[in-house]
């Protein structure tokens, strides 16, 4: 192989393993459950993506072509990593109704949820 092209494949790969470090280590050190989630999702996937890069390169550059099981598990990490993380984040909000995030000023949730315009007295609909 190239020497300019195997750089090019250990670079993809360092870079994967900051990235994939960098989620991880977000998983562990940040409190909330919205901080931990973030980590897994957007680095790691990102770090998953470059590992699968240099290997569809590698096995491009040995002759070998494309190989379609790196194509599908590309497609599969990149469409389920974001769905599952808005269904973890729907499914933590459903169960800390009482302890969400303020709204920003102005609106307001009434018991089940749902955002009510204020009245001109203070109260609710």
């Amino acid at each position: 192989m190239n020497s300019a092209v195997e750089f090019l494949l250990v670079a993809l790969l360092v870079v994967s393993s900051f990235f994939i470090f960098v989620g991880s280590l977000g998983l562990v050190k940040l409190d909330d459950f919205f901080k931990r989630l973030h980590g897994p999702t957007k680095a790691s996937t990102l770090g998953v993506g470059c590992i699968l890069l240099a290997s569809m390169g590698y096995h491009a550059l040995l002759g070998e072509g494309l190989q379609p099981r790196e194509l599908l598990i590309t497609v599969f990490v990149f469409i389920t990593a974001p769905i599952s993380a808005h269904m973890m984040a729907k499914a933590a909000l459903s169960l800390m109704m009482d302890t969400r995030p303020r709204l920003p000023t102005g609106k307001q949730v009434d018991s089940q949820g749902v955002h009510v315009e204020p009245t001109d007295d203070g109260g609710e609909h």
